[in-house]
């Protein structure tokens, strides 16, 4: 299949998870989503990992976020690392109950699907030298357009405070045609879309700075 890009469908697929049997695009709904990838279960980066995005639970649902993971193991590994996630995240990170789904994909059919093996590093591979994934994000949008990519090497782990910050900023950016700035934070001033006239951005946004670039247009957004 083609590679996936930003503004490709994310594929649709049927799997079991640790909370029981979905469709992709039926389980998102009307919600955001997002999927990342595991090289497998036990290892020491994915726990601390997991860990976290269980503690940002109220962020993402915040946002309407729904987070699944997906590991290149059964449901039974899955059933008792969470365990081990859970007993490592409430000694080192605070409260932890992973609530959110992990998708068992031990035949790599959907890591295959999305793009998410490993074939460059010869170390990261199972007993039976199949490819384990590598860290992956996929961002999902309601109408389940792919609105962010992001490939980790196994050796890495993620920042999940800045896969919130992205998120902030295409919610944003949805709502009130507007981008953002270079390490921009929610609270910070956004740029006007370059779609946006003059004459509509003194209407829409009436703090508007126009600045001696004349395509660079920055506003505080109040009605965030």
């Amino acid at each position: 299949m083609s590679s996936l890009r930003l503004g490709s469908i994310a594929p649709d697929f049927e799997a079991e998870t640790t909370q029981g049997p979905i469709r992709f695009h039926e389980w998102i709904g009307d919600s955001w989503a997002i999927l990342f990838s595991h090289p497998g279960d036990f290892t020491p980066v994915c726990t601390t990992e997991l860990a976290e995005v269980s503690r940002k639970a109220p962020e993402f649902a915040k946002r309407n976020v729904k987070v699944i993971g997906i590991s290149a193991n059964g449901l039974q590994d899955h059933a008792k690392w969470i365990e081990d996630i859970n007993d490592f995240g409430t000694k080192f990170l605070g409260p932890t109950n992973v609530q959110f789904p992990i998708i068992a994909d031990a035949d790599r059919k959907i890591s295959t699907t999305y793009d998410m093996l490993d074939e460059q590093d010869a170390t990261n591979r199972d007993a039976k030298g199949l490819p384990f994934t590598i860290r992956t994000v996929f961002v999902i949008d309601p109408k389940k357009v792919i609105r962010l990519t992001i490939a980790y090497p196994a050796s890495t782990g993620r920042n999940f405070d800045e896969i919130l910050r992205v998120v902030d900023s295409l919610q944003l950016g949805d709502k009130y045609r507007v981008t953002t700035p270079v390490n921009w934070k929610k609270g910070d001033d956004v740029i006007v879309h370059p779609s946006v006239s003059n004459e509509e951005a003194k209407t829409l946004f009436p703090d508007v700075t126009f600045h001696k670039q004349t395509y660079l247009r920055t506003t505080p957004l109040k009605a965030e």
